[in-house]
């Protein structure tokens, strides 16, 4: 599965950029800060899972505990940590309408009493090199990823 940062799937797979590829980006960058891992070099298990990917499982597992940047383990309260994940999680669903807005985002992040939404399987779980049926239906080669990669800079 094409693996790209912080770009969101329908930008890396049809060039299409909205708030929602933000939205995507965002979410990236928060799962990186509370995981203290950066999601283009992260590969954690076999087949190697993405940030996302890894991310996902301990969510699934419920063990999202383990992803926590061991820098944060005494000065982070628990339900905080995994609200933002929940958030993070949120903002990288494969599909723009299934992720919140930004006024949404802020709402979550501030409120102490908002039921955020379920999440769904996010985008680019699986790490370079290896395809999910269940997310695309046509395998990337590492020569479309640095294709994809080279025309998005």
């Amino acid at each position: 599965m094409l693996h790209s940062g912080y770009m969101s799937p329908e930008y890396a797979l049809e060039g299409v950029f909205s708030v929602k590829s933000d939205v995507f980006s965002f979410g990236v960058v928060l799962l990186e800060i509370v995981s203290g891992k950066k999601s283009t070099r992260f590969a954690h298990s076999d087949p190697p899972l993405s940030l996302l990917g890894y991310a996902w499982k301990l969510w699934t597992e419920n063990k999202v505990l383990e992803l926590m940047d061991q820098t944060l383990k005494e000065s982070c309260k628990e339900d905080q940590y995994i609200k933002c994940v929940n958030i993070g999680l949120l903002c990288v669903q494969e599909e723009p309408s299934d992720r919140p807005n930004t006024s949404n985002i802020v709402t979550m992040l501030d409120s102490h009493s908002a039921t955020l939404p379920s999440v769904k399987q996010p985008a680019f779980v699986l790490g370079r090199g290896y395809s999910n049926t269940a997310s695309s239906s046509k395998p990337e080669t590492n020569n479309e990823i640095s294709y994809i990669v080279e025309e998005g800079r």
